[in-house]
């Protein structure tokens, strides 16, 4: 019988602040049921394991970060857009590292295609638009711009700029700019 209280979506959430407390890697249904001062059985009814909770947490970052997105870039264009986009990125990873760490879970095709990952995709496409990029070399902007962004937010959470000036903020506004030259300055195929 299933303890009272318990649901899937409570359990994802609260699978989703370990994650941010602990780190993602860390987060399983032993540690869950740790938390809610259970057996690990009682949570079989709601999650199918320690993998399913993990993917139910990158369902919810996704769709957690989708949204913030979305509310970011809502009427904004070129630069405007494309900082509005690293920013919200850039924030959530800080405010939920678990999470964002989530975000880069592998899903199966099926899941992915379901998951609100698909919107970031379309939000990037629709950033870059701003930038009049098609195609393949639209496909490539989306890339450049996720390594970077990707790249920078994974190197800041490590420390790798605690130790030198100018600070990171810094030189986050001057990669957004090198990042907006690059795209306006697209080259030809």
């Amino acid at each position: 019988m299933a303890r009272a209280g318990l649901t899937t979506a409570r359990l994802t959430r609260a699978g989703a602040e370990l994650a941010d407390e602990l780190g993602f890697d860390h987060v399983t249904v032993t540690e869950l049921a740790r938390r809610f001062d259970v057996k690990v059985a009682s949570l079989y009814s709601h999650l199918g394991g320690s993998a399913d909770l993990r993917t139910r947490i990158a369902l919810l970052a996704l769709e957690e970060l989708a949204d913030r997105v979305a509310a970011a870039v809502a009427g904004r264009a070129g630069k405007d857009a494309l900082v509005a986009f690293s920013d919200a990125y850039r924030d959530y990873a800080r405010e939920h590292p678990g999470r964002f760490d989530a975000t880069q879970l592998r899903l199966d095709a099926d899941t992915a295609r379901a998951s609100a990952g698909v919107r970031h995709a379309e939000m990037m496409r629709a950033v870059l638009r701003g930038y009049h990029l098609h195609g393949d070399d639209q496909t490539h902007a989306v890339r450049l711009i996720g390594s970077v962004v990707n790249g920078y937010v994974r190197l800041e959470a490590a420390g790798g700029f605690d130790h030198s000036d100018p600070g990171s903020d810094a030189s986050w506004a001057r990669v957004l700019d090198a990042v907006d030259v690059a795209l306006r300055a697209w080259p030809p195929p």
